[in-house]
């Protein structure tokens, strides 16, 4: 998938380990240093995302333009798996060039296509509300730590999927080798 945004092409591809330094480097400056005190966070810290749904922006040079990451989390104690999206994030220079939407379009398909169920994320829902997520069916659910509900938005990928779920998200999933958790600190 490589849209054209502007003059130059930019192709969305899996991350790799050598984009590690490149993505934290563009999540500060996307997000600021309060990022890691986010909800959302919690239910990645320690974790590794999702199989096969970690992708990167990459510009015409191969640098990281823009970042997304899903990960594996449960609803509820004992509750059916689901996916939590984020950070989603694009270089601050390259904003409105429609790089967080393939980024949105690549994840999604790639969960659906995984045969995941679900994705939530905590964020605007007028951004993320053109892919599809509402929290039309995220009342019942909360996160660990503060949030704001109205933010707490989900899309089904097999409908159905989140009737009746309640419960705060639990992380699941991979977890990080330590020589990984040294590296991510």
């Amino acid at each position: 998938m490589s849209p054209s945004t502007g003059e130059s092409a930019i192709a969305i591809v899996a991350e790799t380990a050598a984009d590690v330094a490149a993505r934290e480097a563009l999540l500060d400056r996307a997000m600021g240093p309060k990022r890691r005190k986010k909800s959302s966070e919690k239910l990645r810290r320690g974790r590794r995302p999702s199989e096969g749904l970690a992708f990167v922006a990459r510009d015409a040079s191969g640098g990281v333009a823009g970042t997304v990451r899903l990960w594996d989390v449960t609803l509820g104690e004992g509750g059916p798996a689901a996916l939590l999206l984020g950070p989603l994030a694009v270089d601050p220079s390259l904003k409105s060039a429609g790089i967080g939407s393939a980024l949105m379009r690549q994840a999604i398909a790639e969960a659906a296509r995984l045969g995941h169920a679900a994705i939530l994320l905590v964020g605007d829902a007028p951004y993320y509300g053109r892919f599809d997520f509402s929290a039309e069916k995220t009342g019942s659910l909360a996160m660990p730590g503060p949030y704001e509900r109205h933010r707490l938005l989900a899309l089904e990928l097999v409908e159905g999927a989140l009737d009746g779920v309640e419960g705060t998200l639990k992380a699941a999933g991979r977890k990080l080798k330590a020589q990984e958790l040294n590296s991510a600190a």
